[in-house]
């Protein structure tokens, strides 16, 4: 779905309507056991910020994100005109996913320069292409994931022979979902029949298929985890905040094609300006950004959200521009251990340095990218 957003006032309440496009269903960008590249380390490059001043705005910027809770930033961003009166006359056009590997795909093509999705898609399009093809320049939410499940399963043992559902292979809960049952003893290979079937779907058929008592579970983002337990009486097995210290972990950041990024840096620093901003706004007007953040659902699946799975799914997220770094490590960890991905140099993923600096002028304090840096 795409649609282009006219320059406007940052404080607009009404969301335009998105024009159809395919959805990008895409494998190619999860590595599995059987194909996966080495991965080299990435080519050094200068950071963002060195070049930013010297120019570089782009006509057009192609953004995708999804139609999740968990990317409350774009949709409120966007909703209110504050992304588009940061980015000036770049026309900002949108495309909505369902998962990471489809948008990493769709950045591999060359139909997208930016993208908001999760970590180990972002750590794999970064793998396979040894460090060339991305960038993460800066965060989005921490937090808002869980394995939920019918009210009989108690335990990891319980789930011997269910079938669990996760967004897409690769993704980032699908990868979650796998290093949890491997934690606990159960087989998960990314072939062949193992203890758990990992079925994969996208969030509104994963929605029908457990009330139609065709699933057992899934891990999945909000406010998928919050409707399948208010609507379809699943309950909560595994908040994934309770698996992470201090209960932070990436859950939505922002990546930039390394291409984009390189010509364009100054309109990159424009969107992370629109960015920040937003995570100000939507600290500020709680009510109002839950009202932009359901519009957006609705437009996208034809339904909105109950005000009750909303306020659930809502207060299960932390809108930042932190990238919790740190937890990107264990992420790609955890990829390895299920044989989705090769043992990786991550070095050069991160290019905070734009951000820093627009968190500088506003006077916040810099983020860090645990050394994984340009």
């Amino acid at each position: 779905m795409t649609r282009s957003l006219p320059r406007t006032s940052r404080w607009r309440r009404s969301l335009a309507p998105l024009l159809a496009l395919p959805l990008l269903t895409a494998l190619g960008a999860c590595a599995s056991a059987d194909d996966n590249s080495d991965a080299d380390a990435a080519p050094a490059a200068p950071a963002a910020s060195q070049v930013a001043e010297t120019g570089g705005t782009a006509d057009e910027l192609r953004l995708g994100y999804f139609a999740n809770v968990t990317h409350a930033t774009p949709l409120v961003g966007l909703a209110e005109g504050i992304y588009a009166e940061a980015l000036g006359d770049t026309k900002i056009t949108t495309s909505v996913f369902n998962a990471g590997p489809a948008a990493i795909e769709a950045m591999t093509g060359g139909s997208i320069d930016a993208a908001y999705l999760g970590p180990n898609p972002a750590i794999n399009g970064f793998v396979k292409s040894n460090g060339s093809l991305l960038r993460i320049v800066g965060g989005a939410t921490s937090g808002g994931a869980a394995l939920v499940v019918k009210p009989e399963i108690n335990s990891a043992a319980d789930l011997e022979g269910k079938k669990i559902a996760t967004p897409q292979l690769g993704g980032t809960q699908d990868v979650a979902l796998r290093a949890w049952l491997a934690e606990n003893g159960l087989e998960v290979p990314v072939t062949g029949k193992g203890d758990v079937s990992i079925v994969n779907t996208e969030n509104a058929t994963t929605l029908q298929q457990f009330q139609d008592g065709n699933l057992d579970g899934a891990w999945l983002p909000e406010p998928w985890s919050s409707r399948l337990v208010q609507e379809a009486g699943a309950k909560v097995l595994v908040d994934e905040k309770t698996l992470w210290p201090e209960g932070r972990f990436v859950t939505t950041h922002l990546v930039v094609s390394q291409e984009f990024l390189s010509e364009y840096p100054a309109t990159v620093k424009a969107l992370l300006e629109g960015q920040v901003e937003t995570t100000t706004w939507i600290a500020a007007n709680p009510d109002q950004a839950k009202a932009d953040i359901n519009a957006q659902i609705e437009e996208e699946t034809g339904k909105a959200i109950a005000e009750p799975i909303l306020e659930s799914a809502f207060s299960n997220i932390e809108v930042t521009d932190d990238p919790v770094a740190s937890s990107l490590k264990q992420a790609a960890e955890n990829a390895v251990a299920a044989g989705l991905l090769d043992e990786p140099d991550l070095t050069g993923i991160y290019d905070l340095s734009l951000l820093n600096q627009v968190l500088q002028e506003q006077g916040q304090p810099a983020v860090d990218d645990a050394g994984l840096g340009v």
